[in-house]
């Protein structure tokens, strides 16, 4: 099954002016689509080491998803990184250019010219009813970092990515973790192919553990979590989903 690797990019994000959320957007994503994603950095602005990650995910992975550092501002680094890292140039895109130019009605100043120098071979993605479209050099696929434009215009192209995706169930349980840990064990020994999570909840609720169960083969997930709710005593589990 296809992997991927997230590169969140900004010195917003590392001081903490600015949470990010386009990361957790795309994991979401991508499980659904049946695409693994092992792997999230989160980086400076800084040219040598926006093109250190990327060739190094590029490598090991399938997909790469670039966030932020794509404006017109003296920060927006991630095109200059994405060339270094391919040993690329860049070069003015005509299309991008005009497509600001349609997009304000004038040519575009210098700083909005900046967002038309792309590596050299990128390939320009329409992103639905976006007028800036998706940059892909390679298998990295380049996207801005404000989480509104971030959404709709990996929403355009998600279909791109489409895998197997995990089937998910999950179990909530009145017991503690502790009670039921050896209950989950013999199921993953039985199951050694099941991924399996186990999520303690704190404080007042209705439930202490959720336990989930994930698998791309709906029969084996469904035989995993029978072997599971047998194992379990009966007023231990609050519910399933």
């Amino acid at each position: 099954m296809p992997s991927a690797g997230i590169l969140v990019i900004g010195n917003e994000i590392l001081s903490g002016k600015v949470v990010d959320t386009n990361s957790p957007f795309l994991c979401r994503e991508l499980r659904a689509l049946g695409v693994d994603v092992e792997r999230i950095h989160v980086i400076p602005d800084v040219i040598e080491t926006i093109a250190q990650d990327v060739r190094e995910m590029s490598e090991r992975h399938e997909f790469v998803f670039t966030s932020g550092g794509v404006g017109p501002t003296h920060d927006d680094l991630t095109m200059d990184g994405v060339a270094l890292a391919f040993r690329q140039p860049l070069e003015l895109n005509k299309s991008v250019a005009e497509r600001i130019e349609r997009a304000q009605g004038h040519p575009p100043n210098k700083s909005q010219l900046k967002m038309a120098f792309l590596p050299s071979g990128a390939v320009l993605l329409d992103a639905g009813d976006l007028w800036f479209p998706v940059i892909v050099v390679k298998n990295v696929y380049i996207f801005p970092g404000i989480p509104e434009l971030f959404r709709k215009k990996f929403l355009s192209v998600r279909d791109r990515f489409r895998g197997v995706p995990f089937q998910l169930k999950r179990v909530y349980l009145m017991q503690r973790e502790s009670d039921i840990a050896h209950y989950l064990n013999e199921t993953l020994s039985e199951f050694p192919d099941l991924l399996m999570g186990s999520y303690p909840r704190t404080g007042e609720g209705t439930y202490h553990v959720m336990v989930t169960l994930e698998s791309r083969d709906p029969a084996y997930l469904g035989r995993a979590l029978d072997a599971l709710l047998a194992r379990l005593p009966a007023e231990a589990v609050q519910k399933v989903e």
